[in-house]
């Protein structure tokens, strides 16, 4: 059910749930765990973990209502396709991929960012069942009860685990805390399909990762489309927690879920001043020492351009500072090249902030823009030659930063999280590194192991992304 017209590093979609969702519907086989004369859904989930997230609340609800998931359009009654709407490549592979369904299976349903574009997907494809919008849980399941019998008894109910159904391994998972966002960024239009900022009870959350944790996970990836500003739309009010008062706010979020004893890494985090108040943490072992800060440029003019919030100058001296509480704190980020209005001179602030910042683990887009957005209007847009030009001068000396850096830690001793077994031995990650968008561990001719495993590594080779290594 994947579209193999487009590369999944040029969108935001993750492999990790066609992979999970296959190993689901085997095992559901293989253990004869089907709902006889149950409806079968498919189900594809694009985009970011953002949208994973989603993707797991509506299939929890599914199966607890008791329809069978399965991987196929054939095996299939309706599909539903999840779809993403942050760049032009993201929109076509969804598209193509509501097409693909189409043309399959013929009964489809689809939600998602692309969603709020209900005319245009309509237009494309005009004989789909419904569209509906992101995090529409309830009115997806409304349009499925319409076009499929409700099941009458799920003997199976019991068996959805208090978790949810998850479309990642068992082993790491992700920690939704927040929905929309407050930020006008010019070349974004994610507030326009995802709402203002809406925080989830801080009670809830950590309720969750309990679960989470009692499930066997062992890492949490934090998420949300601003994970600094977490609280702030309500005022950092009180909640509770086991019976305890606990504020809404980052800090106190990081402080209880490092007490979990899991694995806690952040991601979309903003730079602002309050983010210094839990680095702390990650030098005392209570949160991983990485930070996901999407920095998107350099230059203060393209940064103003992009109504970006915070200065290039202040976001190196906090950095420094941060290195200076946690000497191991790994930065990743992502950048754009080609925005609109930047010249050569913008281009080289950004490769020159680069040098200086030294960031561990970077991503670059090419501007492109999204139908609907503010900077669609500005003047003097790059072509996409230099586009092009840029993007590879950028690429270039984040790979010798990236190849130094990793090459320093050739013979030091790494925790490693496996994350599967193939047939040349075990892969995992280091504190280091995400799930899918940073490198990897690779243990060549290791198979005691398996995923979940967490274990000690000394590392002998490296390259411009990952690494390898042994066991202790």
């Amino acid at each position: 059910m994947t579209v193999n017209k487009f590369d999944p590093t040029q969108t935001t979609t993750l492999e990790t749930p066609k992979k999970v969702l296959e190993q689901q519907s085997n095992s559901a086989k293989e253990g004869q765990q089907i709902n006889l004369g149950a409806a079968r859904i498919g189900f594809i989930s694009l985009g970011c973990p953002k949208n994973l997230v989603d993707s797991e609340r509506i299939l929890t609800q599914l199966r607890t209502e008791g329809y069978e998931v399965v991987n196929t359009y054939n095996d299939s009654d309706l599909v539903i396709v999840n779809t993403c709407g942050f760049i032009d490549d993201a929109v076509q592979e969804s598209l193509d991929t509501i097409g693909e369904a189409l043309k399959e299976n013929g009964r489809v349903i689809v939600t998602g960012c692309l969603g709020v574009k209900s005319d245009e997907i309509r237009e494309i494809h005009p004989n789909v069942l419904a569209v509906t919008g992101p995090h529409a849980y309830e009115e997806v399941l409304n349009q499925v009860h319409e076009h499929l019998p409700k099941p009458e008894h799920n003997p199976f109910e019991n068996l959805i685990p208090d978790h949810g159904v998850k479309l990642t391994p068992k082993h790491f998972a992700y920690l939704k805390i927040s929905e929309g966002c407050n930020h006008k960024c010019t070349f974004c239009i994610i507030p326009s399909m995802r709402g203002d900022l809406v925080s989830r009870p801080i009670g809830e959350v950590l309720s969750e990762a309990e679960r989470l944790k009692a499930a066997g996970v062992k890492e949490l990836l934090v998420i949300s489309q601003d994970t600094s500003a977490y609280g702030v739309d309500v005022k950092y009010k009180m909640d509770f927690w086991n019976g305890m008062p606990v504020k809404t706010d980052m800090k106190t979020l990081c402080e209880k879920l490092g007490e979990l004893g899991l694995w806690v890494r952040l991601h979309y985090v903003y730079p602002y001043p309050s983010v210094d108040k839990v680095i702390p943490l990650m030098t005392e072992g209570k949160l991983l020492p990485y930070l996901d800060i999407p920095f998107q440029h350099a230059s203060p003019k393209i940064l103003k351009a992009m109504k970006r919030p915070g200065q290039a100058e202040r976001v190196l001296e906090r950095i420094k500072k941060w290195r200076e509480i946690c000497p191991e704190i790994v930065i990743r980020s992502t950048f754009i090249v080609g925005f609109i209005g930047e010249t050569e001179e913008d281009f080289q602030l950004l490769l020159d902030w680069l040098e200086d910042a030294q960031l561990d683990r970077v991503g670059c887009f090419k501007y492109s823009e999204v139908e609907g957005a503010v900077a669609n209007d500005l003047a003097d847009h790059v072509s996409e030659d230099v586009k092009e030009e840029r993007y590879a001068r950028f690429m270039e000396k984040q790979q010798l930063i990236s190849t130094n850096k990793l090459k320093a830690r050739i013979g030091s001793t790494m925790k490693v999280l496996v994350d599967e077994v193939d047939e040349e031995g075990a892969i995992g990650r280091t504190t280091a590194d995400a799930p899918e968008i940073d490198g990897m561990v690779y243990l060549n001719g290791v198979f005691n192991v398996e995923a979940g495993d967490m274990i000690d590594v000394q590392i002998e080779h490296s390259d411009e992304y990952d690494l390898w290594g042994t066991p202790v």
